[in-house]
């Protein structure tokens, strides 16, 4: 019988390592723990005089506006601290045993009150508008930061590194498994983390403020950068890979929930839209994320479905202003368009490769553009109404529910908007399973085939030709899919939105931009992209023309330090790195089971 133990490691001197500021670590550790705790005291003084400044900061014991985030930055602060200090059951909070989460837990803290001070300084006029309250948070914020700089970065403890490295072989990863947990208790947690997740979205959804919206991301990106850095990430996705079924069912039943926590339809509006553009993006997520082909037009196929619904759907401006489909008809119609337009296109495009695709697709999208714009009965022939588009495009009615009213459900008003959200939260995961289905099928075998070298890939006796063309049939068709929705949603069709470029979504470069931000070749990629573009041109209004500036530089920013996007693809993940720079063991193939085990056995 082949013996499987873990190889013996030569004994190595323990090498004491001292953090970035030269402190004890017993007194790091301390300083890091006190600071936090100050840190949420400081949220309940007041930080300015005046309630001017958005959130009214000006109540003593009770936190308000961006006060409420430095409050959850220092609780953070405060529990990685205390997991350092090994008390019981906070131990699973840093299963990776490492420093890194205390650290970046204390940055956020720290940007968001450094951030708050600075934004009350700039819009009331200079720091005398601040109280007492708002320098003792800018001096408590940054204990912890001192702190967490001071502690030794390679453990959260007195761990040698023969214990380090003896740990980090035995295992696939350094993180220890959940599998002994029980099946009732996995549950337990997927379910408390779709709760925090719903209303962590929900919360950032309702921010009023710019300020309180950036606030708000320093808090949430600090936050999950520390979970990753801490190995909780890593723990969750082994509980989500063995409870699919569960988490697909929690997801579906958060996504269904977010109108429920809403007052305002406005906000259910920005959901839905939200949706939309996440629907578009995973057609596209086929083209460009499996098939690997860069379509700089995609946007057309949107508009392709668009303009179709509001042809037969009814409106009194249609050029068929007779007609009027059913809904389920309707989207079949936009769909059907939308499929033909892409075959048209691929059949004698994609035997292009690379930069000169690119350039024919974006080429259609701009003449369907133009093409639109100009069929007004004097440019062109009578079909879209020219540049004034098609309005008054009636709302859906399915199996007698009318979408446009409001409906009292539960005790809760469901307004037009929430109608609508339902409605695409049903399409996603329909679009969801058929991504799913494909990539997990010998064709989307193939299409990744293709995408990763395509001359091997034909030489091994796929079609190329007929591959790429079924991605660019299949995701036309589901971009259309999300276009007749959105031309209920909107009321009206006009040709302006479907351009390569713009300040705000959905264009192309958006599309493109939400597939390579959240992670090419993953689902939950493109819709964490498409949520971010959307949200961040929504709430960010103050930046103004320069809003795609700061998008620029955050593309740039993410490109170098994160090119896989922030839910990184497996594959993408080892293409991108070298081994040696990621969290995980060197391999030998694909899969999870790292070289060392595979030599053992």
């Amino acid at each position: 019988m082949t013996d499987t133990k873990t190889p013996e490691i030569p004994e190595t001197p323990t090498v004491t390592e001292r953090g970035l500021i030269p402190l004890p670590p017993a007194a790091a550790r301390a300083l890091t723990l006190v600071g936090g705790i100050a840190t949420v005291a400081s949220a309940f003084l007041a930080w300015t005089w005046t309630a001017d400044f958005p959130g009214d900061l000006t109540v003593y014991g009770y936190p308000g506006g961006l006060q409420w985030l430095t409050f959850v930055g220092g609780i953070l602060v405060a529990l990685f601290a205390l997991a350092g200090y090994g008390v019981k059951g906070l131990k699973w909070l840093a299963p990776a045993g490492n420093n890194a989460p205390t650290v970046l837990a204390a940055l956020g803290a720290f940007g968001t009150t450094w951030f708050t001070v600075i934004a009350i300084a700039a819009k009331l006029g200079g720091l005398v508008n601040l109280e007492p309250g708002g320098y003792v948070a800018a001096v408590a914020s940054l204990l912890p930061v001192l702190g967490a700089l001071a502690l030794p970065q390679s453990g959260a403890g007195e761990q040698s590194a023969k214990d380090t490295l003896r740990a980090y072989i035995a295992k696939p990863d350094h993180i220890p498994p959940a599998g002994g947990t029980a099946p009732w208790v996995q549950r337990a947690i997927v379910t408390a983390v779709t709760i925090v997740g719903l209303f962590t979205f929900a919360y950032g959804i309702d921010t009023e403020y710019g300020e309180v919206f950036i606030g708000y991301l320093i808090v949430v990106i600090f936050a999950v950068w520390a979970a990753h850095t801490a190995g909780l990430l890593d723990r969750f996705s082994r509980l989500v890979a063995a409870n699919r079924s569960f988490a697909l069912a929690m997801g579906f039943v958060a996504a269904i929930a977010f109108p429920f926590t809403q007052s305002d339809d406005h906000y259910a509006n920005i959901g839905v839209n939200i949706l939309i553009f996440g629907t578009v993006a995973l057609g596209l997520n086929i083209v460009v994320g499996l098939a690997g082909l860069l379509d700089l037009g995609y946007v057309a196929f949107l508009g392709v479905g668009a303009y179709t619904a509001a042809l037969v759907s009814g409106s009194e401006f249609s050029r068929f202003s007779g007609v009027q489909f059913p809904f389920w008809a309707a989207a079949l119609s936009g769909m059907a368009a939308s499929l033909v337009f892409g075959v048209l296109i691929g059949a004698p495009t994609l035997r292009l490769r690379g930069d000169y695709l690119a350039i024919v697709t974006l080429g259609f999208g701009e003449i369907f553009r133009i093409a639109v714009n100009n069929m007004d009965g004097v440019s062109g022939p009578d079909i879209t109404n020219g540049p004034n588009g098609i309005p008054s495009i009636p709302d859906i009615k399915l199996f007698g529910f009318n979408f446009g009213n409001s409906h009292d459900l539960g005790g809760f008003t469901i307004g037009r908007f929430a109608n609508y959200y339902l409605l695409m939260v049903l399409i996603m995961a329909l679009v969801v399973l058929v991504f799913t289905r494909a990539a997990d099928s010998r064709i989307g075998r193939s299409w990744i085939a293709i995408r990763e070298d395509e001359t091997a890939a034909t030489a091994m006796g796929i079609n190329g030709f007929r591959v790429k063309l079924i991605a660019f049939a299949l995701g036309a068709s589901l971009a259309g899919l999300a276009g007749t929705v959105s031309a209920h949603v909107t009321y009206s069709v006009v040709p302006n939105p479907y351009q390569f470029a713009g300040s705000t979504p959905p264009n192309s470069a958006f599309l493109l931009a939400a597939v390579v931000l959240g992670g090419m070749g993953t689902v939950a990629g493109p819709l964490l992209g498409a949520a971010l573009l959307y949200l961040l041109p929504e709430k960010l209004v103050f930046l103004q023309d320069k809003s795609l500036l700061a998008f620029g530089i955050a593309l740039i920013l993410l490109m170098r330090f994160r090119p896989e996007g922030i839910i990184a693809n497996r594959r993408r993940q080892l293409e991108f790195h070298e081994t040696g720079q990621l969290d995980v063991p060197q391999q030998a193939t694909l899969t999870d089971e790292p070289a060392v085990t595979k030599a053992g056995a």
